[in-house]
């Protein structure tokens, strides 16, 4: 007997179907912590493209001689834009992903230490508050406290991040 064909349109009637998406409003929990996986392993194309595109023509991103000779780190430094924009990407597939309203604002970023080409970055989220919006029915606000660590667990960034969030649809 042959294995059933997953085009058939009777098997993909009766078949169960996940759509990936982030969380809406109702499911976000204050205090929970989110890991993001899989991390991601920065590249010197990675850097160099990010920095470029951005008109930012800072040496200790671009070059390498000059950044070999710069102490403390004696290397060339990932542009922490990119850092920072990466730790928050990491969180969208787990918690936004198709949600999002939009992003109502940053605070508190900080770099406390550099991240390096061959670094890899894991990120988790904190959910530190909600609330329903009084002007937007159907949506929340959602802020969100991300922290990025590389493969040693040294934190190398962080940033808290105010959300707009729709609310579960009604059946």
């Amino acid at each position: 007997m042959n294995a059933p064909d997953h085009r058939d349109a009777d098997a993909v009637g009766t078949a169960r179907r996940v759509v990936q998406r982030g969380l809406w409003f109702e499911e976000f929990e204050i205090g929970t912590i989110y890991e993001h996986r899989p991390g991601r392993t920065i590249t010197e194309a990675d850097n160099v493209l990010f920095t470029t595109l951005t008109m930012n023509t800072q040496a200790l991103h671009l070059d390498a001689a000059f950044a070999d000779a710069q102490p403390p780190f004696n290397q060339r430094l990932v542009n922490s834009m990119f850092t920072l924009s990466t730790l928050v990407g990491l969180s969208v597939a787990q918690l936004t992903q198709g949600t999002l309203v939009g992003n109502l604002g940053f605070s508190e970023m900080t770099t406390p230490a550099p991240l390096f080409h061959g670094d890899t970055m894991y990120a988790e989220t904190l959910v530190t508050d909600k609330r329903e919006s009084k002007s937007r029915t159907g949506e929340g606000i959602v802020s969100l406290a991300h922290t990025a660590r590389n493969q040693n667990g040294v934190i190398v960034a962080t940033a808290v991040r105010k959300t707009l969030v729709r609310k579960a649809p009604t059946a």
